[in-house]
């Protein structure tokens, strides 16, 4: 018989993740750990039955119908098994609510079961960003009426009570400069608010609520003067008639996610809090939604080494399999490198962020906090990248066949560059964090992270590209436009040093269990250089663009 190809199988996800259970095992008290373990196995085996289902099945898009058999306007939209399902598992397990518990390690538990859920969601994930993100702007807002109302639902257990909340911010004239919002939000004659305007990138459309910025009639241009509204989404089991479907995007990935092009004629909304600095209202929401794109991102690269490796063991070539051959052994470590160091710098994150939010961290944490969310979110976004389209390379011609289900890991990666601010959005969010004192909370921050390892040319290459990175920084200080075409390769080369002393970190805690992985990781990963950092030349550019 003609040989056929063992495809490559996925281990369990969390038995089988050793950075994730490392990772709790030094961060988390035992106590918590036995019910954060039963979600974690539970979400480990739905991801493996969504893998095979992928892998089994044709694959479905989410499809819109405008109007019914009589006329009536309806936009009805069916979604995709897995997003069917979002709502039960997400209330079961609590991949939402448990970020929200009363513990400083809330965050830490609830991104480790993003982490899971992810990739099995089919980007449910993308519209519990939101509704995170929105729950902790509600709550931000002191808006007590909106916290009773809302938090609830947004919070809930019980998928019957439970609802998803969207981010209507993006418009045709705006993009990431949200000042050019058009969208009016206008009282009606009983001084109830109205939105009318169209939103170009509504992400979460099926959503029961959505947080969005409309400028209120004859209020001034630009950013100051947009403000925050909530908005309901149902009236009924029936979408209100105020909020119009044109279409669903076709988009390049996250094609279960139904992202829509919307108008809003007179949508009933209400303000957060002032009639202004709307922008300012959704900071906390930027926040938690860009911590959930690292987290996310780092899930991506998971499952695509993990693939590969599994591939590796499997797939002969010239006599004996990948996984032993050297130069395929040395591009699956350097994956795995990057990867451990991503991880590490994804969940520091979370675990600053539940320390903030309950009053436990330092001034010097929260300063580092600062900072290191857009770190995160920009770099892990490139790497989960590069690390799927390697990962596409490791299958050969396989990886290049839609019904593998590889292809798709490296079109979804994609969003995460993109959404919630591009690289260079994040960039220059990243210098405006070091126009305080970031950089040195996070020189002391990582004076901690690296006591106690004993890889002195880790720590060195460390230190040495920090003081470069704050020389960089002095040089360029009263040169804005210079400190600008320089921001990405300073945010790269600072996203680098903190990953890989968090890594350090890691492994000098594994080096006490006998687990020499994280140690080789560090080893292998400033190995490869940690600096970023350009000089840029304004005519030269200049030159290339004429």
């Amino acid at each position: 018989m003609a040989f056929l190809q063992d495809p490559p199988q996925l281990p369990h996800p969390y038995r089988s993740d050793r950075a994730l259970l490392a990772l709790l095992d030094r961060a988390l008290p035992a106590e918590r750990r036995a019910a954060l373990d039963a979600d974690l196995d539970a979400l480990g085996d739905y991801a493996q039955m969504a893998w095979q289902r992928a892998c089994t099945t044709t694959r479905r898009k989410p499809v819109l119908t405008q109007w019914d058999a009589w006329g009536q306007r309806v936009d009805r939209i069916e979604l995709t098994p897995a997003w069917q399902e979002g709502s039960a598992m997400t209330t079961r397990h609590a991949v939402l609510a448990a970020g929200h518990a009363d513990s400083e390690h809330a965050r830490l538990e609830e991104f480790a079961r993003v982490y899971l859920y992810h990739l099995a969601s089919e980007f449910y994930t993308c519209p519990l960003a939101m509704t995170d993100g929105a729950a902790t702007a509600i709550k931000a807002s002191g808006n007590r009426e909106l916290i009773a109302r809302v938090l609830p639902h947004f919070l809930s257990r019980d998928p019957a009570t439970f609802w998803l909340s969207g981010q209507w911010m993006t418009e045709t004239t705006g993009g990431s400069d949200v000042g050019n919002t058009e969208t009016i939000a206008r009282q009606d004659a009983d001084g109830q608010w109205r939105l009318y305007g169209r939103k170009w990138f509504s992400s979460a459309v099926v959503g029961e609520a959505a947080l969005a910025l409309a400028r209120p009639e004859g209020a001034a241009g630009g950013t100051g003067a947009l403000a925050l509204f909530y908005v309901e989404t149902m009236d009924g089991a029936r979408r209100k008639s105020e909020l119009i479907i044109d279409r669903l995007k076709d988009k390049l990935g996250t094609q279960e996610l139904p992202t829509a092009e919307i108008h809003l004629d007179g949508l009933p909304a209400w303000p957060l809090g002032e009639l202004a600095h709307g922008v300012r209202q959704v900071a906390p929401m930027l926040n938690i939604t860009r911590s959930w794109n690292a987290i996310c991102a780092v899930a991506s690269m998971a499952r695509a080494i993990s693939l590969a490796r599994d591939f590796a063991t499997r797939r002969r070539a010239f006599g004996r399999p990948l996984i032993e051959q050297p130069l395929h052994a040395q591009t699956l470590a350097d994956m795995q490198a990057d990867f451990e160091a991503a991880f590490a710098l994804a969940f520091e994150v979370a675990h600053l962020l539940g320390r903030v939010e309950h009053g436990a961290a330092s001034a010097e944490e929260a300063a580092v906090l600062r900072l290191l969310t857009p770190l995160a979110k920009l770099w892990t976004g490139k790497l989960a990248v590069k690390a799927c389209s390697e990962t596409l390379e490791c299958f050969g011609g396989a990886g290049y066949i839609e019904d593998t289900g590889l292809p798709q890991l490296l079109r979804d990666a994609q969003v995460y560059a993109i959404w919630e601010g591009t690289t260079n959005v994040l960039s220059l969010d990243s210098l405006r964090a070091l126009a305080g004192d970031s950089l040195g909370a996070l020189r002391h921050a990582t004076g901690r992270w690296l006591d106690g390892n004993d890889d002195m040319h880790a720590a060195s290459a460390i230190w040495q590209t920090l003081d470069a990175a704050a020389r960089w920084l002095d040089q360029h200080a009263s040169a804005r436009d210079t400190l600008e075409a320089g921001a990405r390769g300073l945010a790269f080369t600072l996203a680098r040093c903190a990953a890989a002393a968090l890594l350090a970190r890691q492994a000098t805690w594994s080096k006490g269990r006998g687990e020499p992985r994280p140690a080789a990781a560090l080893h292998r990963f400033v190995g490869r250089g940690l600096d970023r950092l350009v000089a840029p030349d304004a005519g030269n550019t200049a030159s290339l663009l004429s």
